[in-house]
């Protein structure tokens, strides 16, 4: 009987997989449902997700819908590469709030022959490509753009219209202060301001 040998971490093939589109979409739905198969398929799963993203929980990181998985909320991108190795499939959630450096650290642990799913919004609040998400998708084996449906007219929505009158980058907020719109009601409503 012919046995297949255990394939150790150098013989793994890693890739990068992208969930990404607005707010509402289901991406941190997405992200965790990815990680609870793998899970059933007895693979180690390590999650992160950004420290300054406190919105539901300081560690867990939790979807719309309240689901909830167990995470490790990290400074800066380059933290991830100091946690254990021994995990094949890592999850990353809200990477719109990394810098560039996330691209580096996904692209190392691919190249370590693990499987890396990254979540997070692909525009800004503005229409505009949003932190380092835009290069992940480039350099990603798999991406996968989730939508919204359009608060507005019902149809599908993959803007983030943000209703609070900040400018600033960087606002943590849900239904009070975002809302999913499609093309059309996402250049109505930025047009009135």
């Amino acid at each position: 009987m012919f046995l297949e040998k255990d394939k150790n971490a150098s013989d793994r093939t890693g890739w990068i997989e992208v969930v990404c589109g607005s707010m509402f979409s289901g991406k941190t739905e997405e992200l965790i449902r990815r990680l609870n198969r793998a899970r059933i398929a007895n693979q180690k799963v390590e999650i992160f997700k950004p420290a300054v993203d406190t919105r539901y929980d300081e560690e867990d990181v939790v979807s719309h819908n309240e689901n909830a998985v167990k995470s490790n909320p990290v400074q800066n991108a380059s933290q991830i590469l100091f946690y254990d190795e021994d995990f094949e499939v890592v999850g990353i959630d809200e990477a719109q709030f990394f810098d560039d450096e996330l691209i580096t650290v996904c692209n190392e642990l691919a190249n370590r022959g693990k499987r890396v799913i990254v979540a997070g919004l692909d525009m800004d609040f503005t229409g505009k490509p949003f932190g380092p998400i835009p290069k992940l998708m480039a350099v990603a084996e798999y991406v996968t753009k989730v939508h919204a449906i359009c608060i507005r007219c019902g149809n599908l929505a993959n803007y983030s219209h943000r209703k609070a009158k900040d400018e600033k980058l960087v606002l943590l907020g849900e239904t009070d202060a975002y809302e999913p719109l499609c093309r059309k009601c996402f250049i109505e409503a930025t047009s009135r301001k």
